[in-house]
């Protein structure tokens, strides 16, 4: 499925919204898997919307 491309703006947005998880994760003492990473990116690119990211992680975190 092709997307259209998200602005800047959204990919600022996007950008900032996963840093703060990151961020969130590090000081609990977690890791994120490099699979929740690539998704991560996917997301700030614009590849996937926030209900597939979600989705996706979930999957990899109770199969992976």
């Amino acid at each position: 499925m092709t997307r259209p491309p998200i602005s800047e703006a959204e990919r600022v947005r996007r950008e900032r919204e996963v840093s703060f998880a990151q961020g969130s994760v590090r000081y609990e003492g977690g890791i994120l898997p490099d699979e929740v990473e690539r998704l991560n990116a996917r997301y700030i690119d614009g590849e996937i919307d926030s209900d597939e990211l979600t989705a996706a992680i979930l999957a990899t975190v109770h199969h992976g």
